[in-house]
C-alpha cells in the first residue's frame, strides 16, 4: 500500500523531458518580427520606374542588409526578409568601383567621375554581376537614376 509504482517515476522522467523541450522551443522564438524589405524595394522600385533621373532616401530597421542587382535582403534580430525588385536590374553602388559609383550616387554627375559613358557602363555592368553578401545595414537607403550617354542606372548604397 505504501510502495511507490514503477510506472510513476517513468511519468516524471517524461514529464521532466517533454518539458524542457518546450522551454526550448520557447525560448528560440524570436522576441521581435523580421525587418520588412517590402516598403525599401518599394522606394527603390519607384526610383527606377521614373521617366526622369529622380533621387530618394529610405530608412533601413535592420542589421545586416544584401542588396544585388535584382533582390534585397534585411536581416535583424528577428530574422530575415527579402524582396524583389520590380524594376530592376539595380545597381549595387559598393566594391571595385563602388568608390565612383557612390561619388555618384551622392550626387557628383558621372562625367565628373568616369572618362567616359562606356567606363561608367563597364562600372555598372561589374557592379550588376558582382555576388551579393551581408553587409552593416546603413541608417538611410539612397536610390538615385543617372542617365548618360546611352547608359541608364539606378545606383542603390549608403
Amino acid at each position: 500500500m505504501f510502495d511507490t509504482a514503477v510506472e510513476s517515476t517513468y511519468v516524471w522522467l517524461a514529464l521532466v523531458v517533454v518539458s524542457a523541450g518546450i522551454m526550448g522551443l520557447a525560448l528560440r522564438v524570436p522576441t521581435a518580427p523580421p525587418p520588412d524589405a517590402t516598403p525599401v524595394a518599394r522606394t527603390v522600385d519607384s526610383v527606377a520606374s521614373s521617366p526622369h533621373e529622380a533621387t530618394a532616401r529610405h530608412p533601413v530597421d535592420a542589421r545586416q542588409i544584401r542588396l544585388g542587382s535584382t533582390r534585397l535582403g534585411l536581416r535583424g534580430p528577428g530574422g530575415d526578409a527579402h524582396a524583389t525588385f520590380t524594376y530592376g536590374p539595380v545597381v549595387p553602388a559598393k566594391g571595385g568601383d563602388g568608390d565612383r559609383l557612390e561619388a555618384v550616387l551622392d550626387g557628383v554627375p558621372p562625367e565628373r567621375v568616369f572618362r567616359n559613358s562606356a567606363a561608367f557602363e563597364r562600372a555598372v555592368n561589374r557592379s550588376q554581376t558582382r555576388e551579393p553578401s551581408w553587409e552593416p545595414a546603413p541608417e538611410t537607403l539612397v536610390v538615385r537614376r543617372v542617365t548618360w550617354g546611352g547608359v541608364d542606372a539606378t545606383l542603390v548604397g549608403a
